[in-house]
């Protein structure tokens, strides 16, 4: 991963009051930025619903119904990543350092995909070096879709912006059987290469393997169905949960709205690090009780990014601030309808399959 260093602007005097005014908002409410008892109530309600939907399916007498708690166990298990794995790896779940490594572990190895690659990939590289090629390690280089300027125009990017949706719903799948096993032979579709530490290694094989064994072995060995509709159950569930977290992520740093910036050839950025992040990302529904509730604040990513040190039960309390102090240093905040930022990712996905610069819409709010 290639470091940078980002320069001086009015970004730099627009965070300075932000994280004040944060500051003085936690202060005069006595309040801590981790999560409160509201998160708390989430954190146990979403793993017992886990529980629950596997112990329903686990004891299915009929094939509908065990199609019905499968595929609610996978969203169960979904949400609890949103609102209980995210926060923990950003150290807010809980006051604990331990605990929160302990519920960010579970939470997410759980579902077979490794924790320390993400954790520390998301907080070190997509968090600090948001839609820069090169740097965040969200920004794909895969020669089936055209997501950056540099990289190239090909025949068939032209139709991108209508196969995509198929893809996606590969998106969960492959990053379970394909994008971490390939890491481990320094292969990324990523534009940087990650390395994985030996213990690390270890841990992804078997969390892998404890994944198959609840997810596809035991049903298939405890249940009547046989192994045919238990692999058509967990598919469709991948197929689900795919397509949920693309539309919950994809589309706020993939639009037409957002920058793609590029540092010099010595690492250097023209713009601050608060900058990055407000032309990087959109909003939508900030303001929604439902999708904080549910997404775990993923709507609200700008504000995620710039104070990735709150839990996002917060999120609704703090936005008032933060689109004041946005508004008096003259910061553009992009928000949107959900269909709005929707529109946006299918347009950006048709202009770079036919255009080799991306004519990138100027935000009017």
């Amino acid at each position: 991963m290639k470091k940078l260093k980002f320069s001086t602007d009015e970004g730099t005097e627009f965070y300075k009051e932000l994280t004040e005014q944060v500051d003085l908002y936690f202060d005069e409410k006595g309040i801590e930025r981790t999560g409160n008892n509201l998160f708390k109530f989430k954190m146990f309600m979403y793993f017992s619903l886990d529980i629950l939907f596997y112990y329903l399916m686990i004891t299915s007498e009929s094939l509908l119904w065990f199609y019905v708690f499968y595929l609610f166990m996978g969203l169960a298990v979904l949400l609890t990543a949103f609102n209980v794995s995210h926060d923990a790896a950003h150290g807010v779940a809980v006051k604990s350092k331990f605990w929160n490594k302990v519920l960010f572990q579970i939470s997410f190895n759980l579902q077979g995909n490794n924790a320390y690659v993400w954790g520390k990939n998301h907080n070190k590289s997509h968090h600090l070096y948001t839609n820069i090629e090169g740097s965040d390690i969200d920004v794909l280089n895969n020669p089936i879709f055209r997501m950056t300027e540099t990289q190239e125009l090909r025949w068939f990017h032209r139709y991108q912006w209508i196969y995509a949706p198929f893809f996606y719903l590969l998106y969960s799948l492959n990053w379970f059987f394909l994008r971490e096993a390939l890491m481990l032979f320094n292969f990324t579709s990523r534009t940087i290469n990650i390395h994985i530490p030996k213990n690390e290694v270890v841990k992804l094989i078997v969390f892998k393997l404890v994944y198959i064994s609840y997810m596809i072995v035991i049903p298939a060995l405890l249940l009547p169905f046989g192994w045919g509709n238990v692999l058509i159950a967990f598919l469709l569930n991948h197929f689900i949960v795919s397509l949920i977290f693309v539309g919950v992520l994809g589309v706020s740093h993939v639009s037409d709205h957002v920058s793609h910036p590029r540092p010099t050839e010595d690492g250097k950025m023209d713009m601050s690090w608060p900058m990055l992040q407000m032309c990087t990302s959109v909003d939508y529904n900030s303001d929604s009780k439902f999708f904080n509730w549910t997404l775990g604040g993923f709507n609200a990513h700008a504000v995620h990014h710039l104070l990735p040190r709150i839990s996002h039960v917060h999120y609704l309390g703090i936005l008032p601030i933060f689109r004041d102090v946005a508004k008096k240093h003259e910061m553009v905040y992009m928000e949107m309808p959900y269909w709005q930022s929707v529109r946006s990712h299918f347009r950006f996905l048709k202009k770079m399959g036919k255009n080799v610069k991306l004519e990138r819409l100027v935000y009017e709010g």
